[in-house]
């Protein structure tokens, strides 16, 4: 992977401990509550919600714990008001790297995520210094299968509405243009491929490649801002190993 799927960075923890996996579950908890308020709590009539609770199912996340935050973010249950911050600055070797948050003290999550950005030799720029080399795109991702043949795939994508595929070891990455994923996944789907994923990313135009030992400081900042309470999602430009 060249450091943009955010699924992949999510299933990537998955396992690891619980501490983590109660990490990832409030994470996408905070995620419900913001598409709840935006769209609803019904998942029918809110795509977002539909997209975030298959994310939720896909990490294991209890059925009870997804319908607490939905009612919560509905206010049949008292809950905390999250607002949305990002975050961009560069890593080392001059890499690229937007932070996008959920959080209720603004103060706090800046001062985390700058101080991650500072003991891994990067450092916060000012909003838009990196932003303008990545695009908001459209990521819908397919289990690979000997059921599945690549052309008929891409044909049926393309057809779906998609703008392009790219086939990964174990899956296919379909990408499509901002916000229509989950519509290109529906089609997909009556055709008969089911999804592993479908959301919004950014994608960066060009990738950077670092030596192994700027490499293994990049990956400790992206992974200490990751634990980050407070923190969604990471992206940036960095052409990581495959094994990453």
């Amino acid at each position: 992977m060249s450091g943009h799927s955010k699924w992949h960075n999510i299933q990537a923890r998955k396992g690891k401990s619980d501490a983590q996996r109660g990490k990832i579950f409030t994470k996408i908890g905070r995620e419900i509550a913001v598409v709840v308020k935006q769209g609803g709590s019904d998942p029918q009539s809110n795509p977002k919600l539909r997209d975030v609770i298959a994310k939720a199912k896909q990490n294991n996340m209890p059925n009870d714990s997804i319908e607490r935050s939905i009612k919560k973010a509905a206010g049949e249950l008292s809950g905390v008001n999250y607002e949305s911050c990002t975050y961009e600055g560069y890593g080392t070797g001059g890499s690229a790297v937007i932070v996008e948050c959920l959080t209720d003290n603004k103060n706090r999550t800046a001062g985390d995520v700058r101080h991650a950005f500072d003991k891994f030799g990067g450092s916060l720029g000012a909003s838009g210094c990196v932003s303008y080399i990545f695009q908001r795109k459209g990521i819908v991702e397919i289990e690979k299968t000997e059921k599945i043949d690549s052309d008929e795939l891409m044909m049926a994508a393309l057809e779906c509405g998609a703008v392009d595929i790219v086939e990964y070891e174990d899956y296919f990455e379909i990408i499509t243009q901002a916000n229509s994923h989950t519509s290109v996944s529906e089609e997909l789907a009556k055709l008969g491929y089911v999804s592993l994923n479908a959301e919004t990313t950014l994608v960066p135009d060009n990738f950077v490649t670092l030596d192994n030992d700027k490499i293994t400081k990049f990956n400790r900042m992206i992974e200490t801002l990751e634990d980050l309470d407070d923190v969604q999602e990471v992206y940036h430009n960095v052409n990581l190993p495959e094994e990453e």
